[in-house]
């Protein structure tokens, strides 16, 4: 009997112990997973904190879609109605481009053609027209200058009698800006006249690229040339207006085929590429005081 009863002691003992250490075992198992479950908690929770962060900022920004990263190219056209006016008129219309015609005064009242395009350019939705003096300077545009006051006298002729519904003009012969954000003269000798005309409320615009002519009145460059300019232009920066960039060129350059055709290749590649939009001149930064 004495025997059995240790040998139950000593089993009781060692299920005794073995219970103990199987309850420490699952203390330790319980407080792991609880442990583990605290840290998988706070994980979400950070990690729902950096998505609501995230999301917030998202929120904040502009959407990509939104921005428009096109370059805009302001068609200017010089002197007209002149031989070449009806050329034009087809192209922007083929073209379906917004453009502005500089008119002289003095031309619109030198035939009953050029009256005609008048007209026809100032019905035509595609044309903003703007102020390009009466008398062109006579083409003597050193001595045009020496006289600011007849110089303001010459641009108010042009307005009063042509009707323009703005006071944006470009000065005969010279790439002078006065707006508000410029105040440029290429010419120093012509600076008085400029002032005397911004201080009459007009807006001077020049140009950042002009399409040249040839002896005989053509357009000198091809398209493709004028298309490499226009890019090394906006790729240098060399633009007045940052993506903003100002073409001159005149009628009279398009009264044959291959000159009609270079310009009409010219504007269809700048809207094939999609880079590019085209604006009317009163739309360039800071040039926007339309009359009423």
């Amino acid at each position: 009997m004495t025997t059995n009863f240790n040998k139950k002691s000593n089993s009781l003992a060692f299920l005794g112990l073995a219970t103990i250490a199987l309850a420490g075992i699952s203390i330790l198992f319980l407080h792991s997973c609880k442990k583990e479950s605290i840290n998988q908690k706070s994980v979400v929770k950070k990690n729902n904190r950096n998505i609501d962060e995230e999301n917030k900022l998202r929120s904040l920004a502009k959407p990509e879609e939104s921005v428009d990263n096109r370059r805009t190219i302001y068609l200017t056209f010089d002197d007209g109605p002149n031989r070449g006016t009806e050329n034009l008129v087809k192209i922007i219309n083929e073209r379906k481009v917004p453009a502005t015609a500089f008119i002289v005064g003095q031309h619109v009242f030198g035939s009953k053609k050029q009256k005609a395009d008048f007209e026809i350019l100032k019905n035509d939705s595609y044309f903003e027209l703007a102020n390009h003096s009466y008398t062109h300077a006579s083409n003597k545009y050193e001595k045009f200058y020496e006289n600011s006051e007849e110089v303001v006298a010459d641009f108010d002729r042009a307005k009063d009698s042509l009707k323009l519904k703005n006071n944006i003009a470009r000065t005969p012969g010279r790439n002078i800006w006065r707006t508000d954000s410029f105040n440029i003269t290429d010419v120093k000798k012509s600076k008085n006249s400029a002032d005397d005309l911004a201080n009459k409320h007009y807006k001077l615009i020049g140009w950042d690229l002009e399409w040249l002519p040839t002896k005989d009145m053509k357009l000198k460059n091809t398209n493709e040339e004028m298309i490499k300019m226009v890019d090394s232009i906006f790729y240098n920066d060399l633009e007045k207006t940052s993506r903003h960039l100002v073409l001159l060129t005149h009628d009279q350059y398009l009264k044959d085929d291959n000159s009609v055709n270079e310009l009409k290749l010219f504007i269809q590649k700048l809207q094939n590429s999609r880079r590019f939009q085209f604006k009317k001149i009163s739309q360039y930064p800071n040039v926007n005081e339309l009359l009423e």
